[in-house]
C-alpha cells in the first residue's frame, strides 16, 4: 500500500532531524563508552525497536542499563535490570541540558558515567522538535528495518546486524564475502574484509533527500556497469555506489518488492565481481 510509507522531504523537517541526530549521538557515545568493543564499531550503534531506537542493555557501574529513544511518546527512557526506570522529554531540550539531566538521573541510581563521556554535548540552544515529523521518521525506519532484515535473512555469508550508526544517522547492514582484501594486513579488522554496505539515510551533504545506498569495498572493476532499473542510479561524486531515492518507494504500489529487488540485484552483482 502506498500509504504505508510517509513522505520524508528533508527540507520540511531538517531542523528536527538535526535535533534527533544530536540525541542519537549522545546515546551512541554512552553505549560506545561502556559496551564491550565489537569489530567495525558495532558497539556504538543503535537498534530499531518497537518504540523507536535502543542501545540494547549495556554494563555500567555494576548494572545493566538500556536507553530507548522512544519516538512514539517522544521521551528518552532509561531502564535498568535492577528494576527501576526513568524518562526525560525530548521536546524542549538542549544537548547540554539533556546530557546533564541524564547524568543526574543516573547518579541518583548509583551510576556514574565515565569521565568526559558527554563533555562534547554542551550546547545550550533549545533543539527544535516537531513530533509529527519524528513520528513519520519512526514509521519509515520501522518498515525499512524489517525489509533489511528480510534481505539479510536470504544471505548465506556473514552479515552485520541491521543497525543505526549515530555519526551519520544511517540505518545499515554489511555483507562480507569471506575473502581478505589483497595487500591489507589481516589484523586490520576495519579494512581487511571484502564487503558491501547497504543503508538508508535521511539526506546529507551529497544528496539532499532520503535515499538508500549500496557501496562495495574495495570497489571491484566494472562495479558501476550494472544497469539499474527504475529511479535507481549510480552516484559517483564524493563516493561511488548505487542510489535509490526513498521517494520512489513512497509512490510505488509494491515498495517492499522494489527495495528488495534493488538490494538483491546489487548484492549478486557485487558478489560476482569480487575476486574468488
Amino acid at each position: 500500500m502506498t500509504s504505508l510509507l510517509p513522505q520524508l522531504r528533508l527540507a520540511e523537517w531538517q531542523a528536527t532531524r538535526d535535533s534527533l541526530h544530536q540525541i542519537m549521538k549522545i546515546l551512541g557515545r554512552m553505549r560506545g563508552a561502556h559496551m564491550p568493543k565489537a569489530k567495525h564499531w558495532w558497539h556504538i550503534t543503535l537498534t530499531v525497536s518497537a518504540r523507536g531506537l535502543t542501545t540494547t542493555p549495556f554494563p555500567i557501574s555494576g548494572q545493566q542499563l538500556e536507553l530507548t529513544l522512544d519516538l512514539a511518546t517522544h521521551r528518552l527512557v532509561m531502564e535498568s535490570a535492577e528494576g527501576w526506570s526513568a524518562s526525560l522529554p525530548l521536546v524542549g531540550q538542549s544537548t547540554g541540558g539533556m546530557s546533564r539531566r541524564i547524568a543526574e538521573v543516573l547518579a541518583s541510581r548509583g551510576i556514574e558515567l565515565s569521565n568526559g563521556v558527554l563533555r562534547m554535548f554542551d550546547g545550550e540552544e533549545t533543539l527544535e522538535y516537531d513530533a509529527a515529523a519524528v513520528s513519520r521518521y519512526h514509521r519509515a525506519i520501522s518498515w525499512i528495518d524489517m525489509v533489511l532484515k528480510t534481505f539479510k535473512g536470504g544471505l548465506r555469508e556473514e552479515t552485520s546486524p541491521v543497525q543505526l550508526f549515530p555519526h551519520h544517522m544511517d540505518l545499515a547492514m554489511n555483507w562480507f564475502s569471506g575473502r581478505l582484501v589483497p595487500g591489507v594486513d589481516p589484523a586490520d579488522e576495519e579494512n581487511a574484509g571484502e564487503q558491501m554496505n547497504f543503508g538508508f539515510v535521511t539526506g546529507d551533504g551529497t544528496v539532499s533527500d532520503a535515499y538508500f545506498y549500496t557501496t562495495a569495498y574495495p570497489a571491484p572493476d566494472n562495479w558501476t556497469n550494472l544497469e539499474l532499473t527504475g529511479e535507481a542510479y549510480w552516484h559517483t561524486e564524493g563516493w561511488t555506489g548505487a542510489l535509490l531515492p526513498y521517494s520512489a518507494l513512497v509512490i510505488s504500489d509494491h515498495p517492499q518488492q522494489l527495495l528488495l529487488e534493488y538490494l538483491q540485484a546489487l548484492q549478486a552483482h557485487g558478489q560476482r565481481l569480487m575476486a574468488p
